[in-house]
C-alpha cells in the first residue's frame, strides 16, 4: 500500500493509541453521556469497571487506560462518583485520584492535596500490589513539591511493583529536570543509570530520548540565535547517541509491545524531523498509520497540523 494513500493514514489524534477497547471505551463514554438519561451514570461506571477490572495481563496497559480515562474524564464527575458507590474497588479509587490530579496540574494546584493522598492510600491498601495508587502519589509529590527523601520514597513504591513503569520512570525524569526541582546533570544522570540496565524494549524504553526532546524545547524556548540553531542539538553526542538507539530498533515489528508504544514512536517521528534526518523518519510515519499524540507535536501549534506537514516533508524525500 502506498505510503499516505489509505484512510487508514489519515493524521488524528488517538490518545487509546491501538487499545481498542479503550478506543470503544471512550467513544461509548461521549455518546452516552450526550444523551443526558437517567441512568447515564450507572451506564459508565459499569462500562469503566468492565475495562478496568478485567485481567489485562500486566501493569503496562492497566497504567495506560487510567493515565488516559483520568485525561479524559478530568471535568467530569464519573470518577468521584464511582468512587463513591463502590468503596472497596481499587480501581475507583486509583482513578479519582488521577482525575484529580490532572485537574490540578492545569490549575497549579490540588483542591484538596490530603484528600487526593489519602485516596491514592486508600487504593493501595486495597490492591497492595497494584503500582498506580503509587504512580498517581508520585505526580501528586511533585505537584506539592515534597522534600526530595518522599518523593523518591513513592517512586521507589512504584519500581517494586513494577519495574519498568513508563508513567513513572517520565515522572520522575521530570521531577529532575531545571524546571522542577533538579538539573541538568541530574537528567543526564538518570538516564545514564537507566540505559545501563533497562532491557531496550522496555515500556520505558524512551526516557532517554524524552529528556533530549525536553532539553531541546528549552534551547528552543531561550529564543535569539540558540533557537535558530537549536537542531544542531541533536548533533551531540549524547542526543545522537539516544535517536541511534530508537531508530535502529524501534520501527522493527513488534519490537516495542508495550501499550505506549505509538506514543514513544511519535516522539521518535518528532525528534528526527527536528534533526533533519527526514529518510529516517519515514518508517517511522509509516508504522504510526497516522495516530498522533498531542505531544510533542502540540509544542509547535495544533498537533495533528504539524503531524501531518512533518508527515508530508518526510515522504517527499527520494
Amino acid at each position: 500500500m502506498a505510503f499516505l494513500s489509505s484512510r487508514r493514514r489519515r493524521a488524528r489524534l488517538a490518545p487509546e493509541l491501538d487499545d481498542e477497547a479503550l478506543g470503544k471505551l471512550l467513544k461509548s463514554l461521549l455518546a452516552i453521556t450526550r444523551t443526558g438519561t437517567i441512568a447515564t451514570t450507572d451506564l459508565c461506571l459499569a462500562q469503566m469497571s468492565r475495562l478496568l477490572n478485567q485481567d489485562t495481563g500486566g501493569w503496562d496497559r492497566r497504567t495506560h487506560r487510567l493515565s488516559v480515562l483520568a485525561d479524559y474524564l478530568s471535568e467530569s464527575h464519573l470518577a468521584s462518583a464511582w468512587a463513591t458507590r463502590e468503596p472497596h474497588d481499587a480501581s475507583a479509587h486509583v482513578l479519582h485520584a488521577w482525575t484529580q490530579l490532572t485537574r490540578g496540574r492545569s490549575r497549579g494546584r490540588l483542591e484538596d492535596a490530603a484528600a487526593v493522598t489519602e485516596t491514592c492510600f486508600r487504593a493501595a491498601d486495597l490492591a497492595p500490589e497494584d503500582p498506580t495508587p503509587w504512580v498517581v502519589l508520585l505526580g501528586v509529590s511533585r505537584l506539592e513539591r515534597w522534600e526530595q527523601p518522599q518523593v523518591y520514597g513513592v517512586w521507589n513504591e512504584v519500581l517494586a511493583r513494577d519495574r519498568w513503569n513508563r508513567e513513572a520512570y517520565l515522572s520522575m525524569l521530570a521531577y529532575l529536570t531545571p524546571e522542577e526541582s533538579g538539573s541538568r546533570l541530574q537528567v543526564l544522570e538518570f538516564v545514564d543509570a537507566l540505559s545501563a540496565r533497562m532491557p531496550a524494549n522496555a515500556a520505558c524504553a524512551a526516557t532517554e530520548l524524552t529528556a533530549q526532546v525536553l532539553q531541546y524545547h528549552a534551547v528552543v524556548a531561550r529564543g535569539g540565535l540558540e533557537a535558530l540553531v537549536a537542531r544542531n542539538h541533536w548533533s551531540q553526542a549524547s542526543a545522537a547517541r539516544a535517536l541511534e538507539r530508537a531508530v535502529h530498533s524501534w520501527v522493527q515489528p513488534a519490537f516495542l509491545r508495550h501499550a505506549a508504544a505509538l506514543a514513544d514512536l511519535n516522539l521518535l517521528a518528532y525528534a528526527l524531523m527536528a534533526a533533519e534526518r527526514r529518510r529516517e523518519a519515514r518508517p517511522v510515519f509509516e508504522a504510526l498509520g497516522g495516530t498522533v499524540t498531542a505531544w510533542p507535536w502540540r509544542v509547535d501549534g495544533d498537533p495533528v497540523s504539524e503531524f501531518a506537514q512533518a508527515q508530508s516533508r518526510a515522504a517527499a524525500v527520494l
